[in-house]
């Protein structure tokens, strides 16, 4: 999916906002909420360098789907612990999801406008398209990903301590999703959704 081509330029830095936004968003909302561990670990920072993870990294530039640094936190600060972990798992998604909105709004807007380069133009969809797909990607219920987050949260106790068995082997399974396109087949009808969503939004205004 990064493969040297000429649009490289445009998109490396539109998947390094995807992804520091992602984290940051993660980190921000679990400081706000009086848990201190992400400003420890260095982690409440837009700085990419501090949330890449090599793996995630390498699997995204092989098959086109990859994953930061989870970003730690203690639950155990959070008033409400099950509502906290929720809106800490999501914020990352919905941080994506903003974004994607706002690459969509820019295009129409400097569209309308007449002021869109072709290289801004290229820049703003890749930053579209990788936050949507980050998005919806991370809220796989699959650990670590952000929505096997939201599901443990949601879960009764019996039923989630039965869904945890499966982290042990989640990562394989993941990996095993990726590389067989299955990720791709399942998220692609959410992400068109999503952005015809959005298209049919900016049409009213513009």
């Amino acid at each position: 999916m990064l493969g040297m081509d000429g649009e490289l330029l445009y998109r490396i830095p539109a998947l390094l906002i995807a992804l520091t936004v992602h984290e940051y968003a993660h980190a921000l909302v679990a400081d706000s909420m009086g848990d201190p561990t992400p400003k420890a670990m260095g982690r409440l920072t837009l700085n990419p360098l501090a949330h890449l993870d090599i793996l995630g990294l390498l699997m995204l530039l092989a098959v086109g789907f990859g994953w930061a640094k989870p970003v730690g936190i203690n639950p155990s600060y959070f008033r409400d612990q099950k509502k906290g972990l929720i809106k800490v798992s999501f914020a990352g998604p919905g941080a994506n999801f903003f974004l994607a909105f706002l690459a969509s709004f820019l295009i129409a807007a400097m569209s309308k406008f007449g002021i869109l380069t072709e290289g801004v133009y290229t820049f703003l969809l890749w930053t579209q398209l990788y936050n949507v797909w980050f998005a919806f990607f991370n809220l796989i219920p699959i650990p670590p990903l952000d929505g096997s987050k939201i599901l443990i949260s949601l879960l009764p106790a019996k039923q989630a301590y039965e869904y945890l068995k499966i982290e042990p082997y989640s990562m394989y399974i993941l990996i095993a999703l990726l590389l067989t396109g299955a990720v791709g087949f399942i998220l692609r009808p959410f992400a068109a959704a999503f952005l015809n969503a959005v298209s049919f939004l900016l049409s009213l205004i513009f």
